[in-house]
């Protein structure tokens, strides 16, 4: 059994329309997932359907954490549970420090572990964690004390939320089209930061578009989606595939028509 186990997902919007059309995957503890797909596919749906987003409404199917379905779950509850999130545009928190919000959310989480009893990390504790943790991700000190993603660069986004993923320590990572605004350096380091986190306490789920992430995260297995569904399954060599081809040999003969 693996931890994070889908089946038969179906996700629509509160329109009822219907995004995800039937998934059924396997995220495991040690492994990297790389879900790659073309714009409109439905990935960050898939994502956000996974984490507990209220404007996504599963229509059928289970989503199984460590043997429990959390379909009815709020997304915090999903969060204390292990899941994680790393948004494509994260969104800023004027007023709140990137200190505060990263002690608050670690403080939340051991609360929940505690049975609602408050068991707030020692500061000692925290500042040691929090200053390791921004040396090995090269996240500038001076970030710590800005406000959350206020005025924050692309990479100086992604690299706070590889941060949060550091500290909370999650179980199933799930990284929405991290990659996205990217330049070549900044890429590096989140990568670099995922690499260094997978392992026998945590696997990831990558979604992308581009294969250029995957030059430095090297996925177990990639997926192909296309129109809600994965179409396709394999591994690195299917990534190398998508790069040279694209996406047209996994299209509907009509859709790879229209799109040429």
């Amino acid at each position: 059994m693996a931890l994070l186990e889908i089946r038969n997902l179906h996700v629509a919007l509160e329109d009822g329309t219907e995004i995800v059309k039937g998934v059924d995957l396997d995220v495991d503890l040690n492994q990297t997932h790389a879900i790659m797909g073309p714009n409109g596919s439905g990935k960050s749906t898939l994502a956000y359907a996974l984490m507990g987003h209220p404007a996504y409404e599963i229509t059928e199917g289970e989503i199984r954490l460590d043997g429990e379905d959390v379909v009815e779950l709020e997304a915090d509850e999903r969060a204390q549970r292990g899941l994680f999130l790393a948004f494509q545009y994260p969104h800023a928190v004027p007023g709140v420090t990137v200190t505060s919000f990263l002690r608050s959310a670690i403080n939340a989480l051991r609360k929940a572990r505690a049975g609602g009893e408050e068991d707030p990390i020692p500061i000692p504790e925290f500042r040691t964690e929090l200053l390791g943790a921004m040396e090995r991700l090269r996240v500038p000190r001076e970030l710590a004390q800005r406000y959350l993603n206020d005025g924050f660069s692309g990479g100086e986004k992604k690299r706070v939320e590889i941060l949060q993923m550091a500290l909370l320590k999650p179980r199933v990572a799930i990284l929405d089209e991290t990659d996205s605004g990217l330049d070549i350096d900044a890429l590096r380091i989140v990568a670099g930061g995922v690499n260094d986190l997978v392992g026998p306490e945590m696997g990831a789920l990558v979604i992308t578009h581009y294969q250029r992430i995957l030059n430095y995260i090297t996925p177990d297995f990639v997926h192909v989606f296309v129109d809600g569904r994965i179409v396709a399954e394999g591994g690195p060599e299917l990534a190398e595939r998508l790069e040279a081809e694209g996406y047209d040999p996994f299209l509907p003969a009509g859709a790879a028509r229209e799109a040429s």
